[in-house]
């Protein structure tokens, strides 16, 4: 199933010269957080349904022009790119254009979210780890050998923090020797930030400093 297969079609872009009323209108019988303008069938942004109520009904859209938010992606963007743009506008609807600028249609977060749970990121079992080094230490290609010259499986990864030039990589992996793949990031100088059950090395710590306790407390 492809990306596209979600695009949506029951709601078309509303003509810059109607009313704000009708706009109104519109968010009261949906939930959606935005809706698609255009004018002379060219798509020029959408209005966000927090601002409208604030709007006189009588007045019509493009003395709203000012207020217009620009976003939307094309019928090519890959899922992930949809994902983000999603995350970056703050927004449950995303209008989808061609290459001409006209709307085609749109999608749904929920939509989005939907296939996203579908991939084997999240739907194969396995565990995430967090790992972290510098941003100029680290490489993916290291990591994917690492997992995998201990019989893993990475089911996906990406970047999810990075502050004062360290990196932190959050990895799905298929179980195999978990415990080997920690360790063996550790002799890498990875540090390893997400804690695991099978983490023989932080067991072992906790174990020399319960006994290391117990002797100074005698």
């Amino acid at each position: 199933m492809s990306i596209t297969d979600f695009i949506i079609n029951d709601i078309n872009p509303i003509s810059d010269t109607k009313s704000i009323g009708e706009v109104q209108a519109i968010f009261s019988q949906t939930t959606h957080s935005h809706v698609p303008i255009h004018k002379d069938d060219i798509y020029v942004g959408c209005l966000a349904e927090n601002d409208t109520h604030c709007y006189d009904a009588n007045c019509i859209i493009s003395d709203y022009a000012h207020a217009y938010v620009h976003f939307f992606v094309r019928y090519e963007t890959n899922w992930l790119d949809v994902l983000e743009t999603f995350a970056q506008h703050s927004t449950n609807i995303m209008p989808v254009l061609d290459e001409n600028n006209s709307y085609i249609g749109y999608y749904e977060l929920e939509d989005v979210m939907n296939f996203f749970n579908n991939t084997p990121f999240i739907r194969e079992p396995g565990s995430v780890v967090i790992i972290e080094k510098g941003v100029l230490d680290y490489s993916f290609s290291e990591i994917s050998q690492i997992v995998e010259s201990n019989d893993g499986k990475i089911w996906g990864g990406f970047i999810s923090k990075i502050e004062n030039d360290v990196a932190q990589i959050s990895i799905k992996i298929g179980r195999a020797n978990f415990n080997d793949i920690l360790a063996a990031f550790r002799r890498y100088s990875y540090n390893i930030i997400s804690s695991h059950q099978e983490d023989t090395f932080l067991k072992d710590l906790r174990e020399r400093s319960q006994y290391l306790e117990k002797y100074l407390n005698i």
